[in-house]
């Protein structure tokens, strides 16, 4: 039996030797948030929402982060861009076939302050990055949501999850006493964390208008199905305002996205199976469902039907 072979030390990777490539831009490139550190809208009295990061942050002279979507749908056939107006064509069509991916090469990250009760809807959406202040490390900030008399809203008769037309204003007043006295629990929160009572466990006494915060990161494509769900109008309209800002914040950023997400997606209507049908043939609404016959009713209005 011959000797045994010795083991032999593996070559280095020829990868890992590799210097790095350092390619830089074919033309100027510019920043856009315009080298501002956030953009911030103020949103009620103590709330707001601010821009502080995107990516692509930087993009060649003359584009927006269009051109990130624009990239990537094109990959997978090399071909480049040649105009900026195809690039809005490409877009367009993207969106109107509902190919998601592309748009999920531009990521948003928001600094936000809310209320509570709006941050539990808020979270609701799954497909972002969250980090939120802490009530058990830190003592919550003395900052509650009130809404002003007008804005007190009475139940609706027609959506069991929200409010409407304002209500009459002594009951009105009557509320806004009750969140007089709901705030009145920070004194003795304070107090009590003083006294050595954990703030993990005072923060229980708190309510549910008191603010919080987040950074909240999310891709662009699904910043749009927050934005189509809560600029809606029968979302709260405490959320609606949020929402709205933040659509304000990302339209210089994608223009042509978001051009194309109000011309195919938040303006634009959906028609069921039974719905055409009856359109097509004049006859009632295939459903027995009365608020789905009720849905239907508010199109053909919209239509001019």
């Amino acid at each position: 039996m011959g000797p045994m072979s010795q083991p032999t030390c593996p070559k280095e990777s020829i990868v890992s030797e590799a210097p790095i490539q350092h390619v830089k831009p074919e033309g100027p490139m510019v920043d856009l948030m315009q080298g501002d550190a956030r953009w911030q809208i103020p949103v009620h009295e103590h709330g707001f929402i601010a821009l502080v990061d995107v990516m692509p942050r930087l993009v060649p002279q003359g584009q927006t982060a269009d051109a990130a979507i624009v990239q990537a749908a094109r990959v997978s056939y090399g071909a480049g861009t040649k105009q900026v107006s195809e690039d809005r064509t490409l877009v367009r069509y993207l969106l109107r076939h509902r190919h998601t991916t592309p748009f999920e090469m531009v990521e948003l990250k928001f600094h936000v302050a809310m209320p509570m009760f709006v941050a539990r809807q808020w979270i609701r959406h799954r497909t972002a990055n969250v980090n939120e202040y802490s009530a058990r490390y830190s003592i919550v900030p003395d900052r509650f949501y009130r809404p002003t008399v007008e804005g007190v809203r009475k139940q609706s008769t027609v959506n069991r999850q929200g409010g409407d037309e304002p209500i009459e204003a002594g009951t009105a007043e009557q509320f806004l006493t009750l969140l007089d006295k709901a705030e009145a629990n920070y004194r003795e929160y304070l107090s009590l964390t003083e006294r050595g009572v954990a703030r993990e466990l005072a923060r229980a006494a708190l309510p549910v208008s008191v603010y919080t915060e987040w950074y909240w990161k999310c891709d662009l494509h699904n910043t749009l199905r927050f934005l189509s769900l809560r600029m809606e109008s029968h979302a709260q309209q405490e959320i609606q305002d949020f929402a709205r800002a933040m659509y304000r914040l990302i339209q210089p950023l994608a223009p042509a996205t978001c051009e194309a997400f109000m011309d195919y997606d938040f303006e634009s209507m959906h028609l069921s199976r039974l719905e055409i049908d009856s359109i097509r043939s004049g006859q009632p609404l295939g459903s027995q469902n009365k608020r789905e016959q009720a849905e239907f009713e508010a199109k053909k209005t919209r239509l001019g039907l």
